[in-house]
């Protein structure tokens, strides 16, 4: 006679026989109606059977299906809800460094826009600057420098000797030759009101029929700004051959025996430093002056004023 199970000896009887193998998912319980032998006898009886985890096995398809149902629908959303999340993750991640990416653009952008100037552009800027203002002012210098030439006035000129005697050059030709000493006196004046003037000439030549019978030279000099002087030239020649020009003066012992047209000429240079040597203002004053000597005058200054030209 069989006795019917009863759900402590179901419990005992799972817990008294180990598994076949070692359970890697939970334990199934299924619930399985009685024998057909015990009709009368209501009592159900409990199986306790362990899922088959081989690929082959499956479960049952009582509570078994359904609970696999739900599990795998549970996996399945878990799955799918994971699934989200991570594309979640990596859309907020990409967007993040899309964004990211964008505001450094920006950022890029308005490093671009507001980047501050380099200091060498100020440094060239203020040379260029300078330059430019510099050279603007030499010019205004310059300009200002111009119209203040030197005044020259010639007062006299005096001779002390004067004499026409035979003679001959250095290659034996005889002709009249002229020896002769004089004075030049002339007024230097500087009217520049900033600078000073370094003054120098040419030979001052006193000539006759375009022939130089006499020659004097000027000592350089520095002539302060707002101030004159008098500049005093030694002018003379020894035995200067006339050749054929000799013939049209007529002397007595040496001596002419009327007035000798002569001419001076000489050309005075003047030179200021305003601006070191970038600024340098020159004058160049050409001087031509008439004059007569008269055997009557010997050691008479003669004025010069009215008979000069300046070229």
């Amino acid at each position: 006679m069989q006795h019917a199970k009863t759900d402590s000896d179901a419990t005992s009887l799972t817990a008294s026989s180990p598994p076949r193998s070692p359970p890697r998912r939970p334990v199934y319980f299924v619930q399985s109606p009685s024998h057909d032998g015990e009709k009368n006898n209501n009592a159900t009886s409990f199986h306790s059977t362990p899922a088959l985890l081989s690929p082959a096995g499956s479960p049952p398809r009582s509570y078994a299906g359904r609970h696999s149902r739900e599990s795998s629908t549970t996996r399945f959303s878990g799955k799918i809800s994971s699934n989200e999340d991570i594309a979640m993750k990596r859309f907020a991640k990409s967007w993040e460094k899309q964004f990211n990416s964008i505001e450094e653009e920006g950022l890029l952008d308005d490093d671009a826009v507001q980047k501050p100037i380099p200091r060498r552009c100020y440094v060239l800027g203020f040379i260029i600057c300078f330059l430019f203002l510099f050279f603007l002012f030499a010019l205004i210098l310059y300009g200002a420098s111009k119209p203040q030439k030197p005044n020259i006035t010639m007062r006299s000129i005096a001779f002390d000797r004067f004499v026409v005697q035979a003679g001959s050059d250095f290659t034996g030709v005889a002709t009249d030759m002229v020896t002769m000493n004089s004075t030049v006196k002339f007024t230097f004046r500087n009217t520049a009101s900033f600078f000073g003037l370094h003054v120098s000439s040419t030979p001052l030549d006193l000539s006759f029929s375009q022939i130089a019978v006499g020659s004097g030279t000027i000592k350089k000099f520095y002539q302060k700004r707002k101030s004159q002087r008098l500049v005093t030239v030694l002018v003379k020649g020894d035995k200067i051959p006339l050749y054929g020009s000799g013939q049209g003066l007529k002397s007595s012992k040496g001596i002419p025996t009327a007035p000798v047209p002569l001419k001076l000429s000489f050309v005075v240079r003047s030179r200021g430093y305003v601006l070191g040597k970038l600024v340098k203002p020159k004058f160049n004053d050409r001087i031509e002056c008439s004059v007569a000597f008269d055997p009557k005058k010997v050691n008479v200054p003669i004025a010069l004023k009215n008979n000069c030209t300046f070229v």
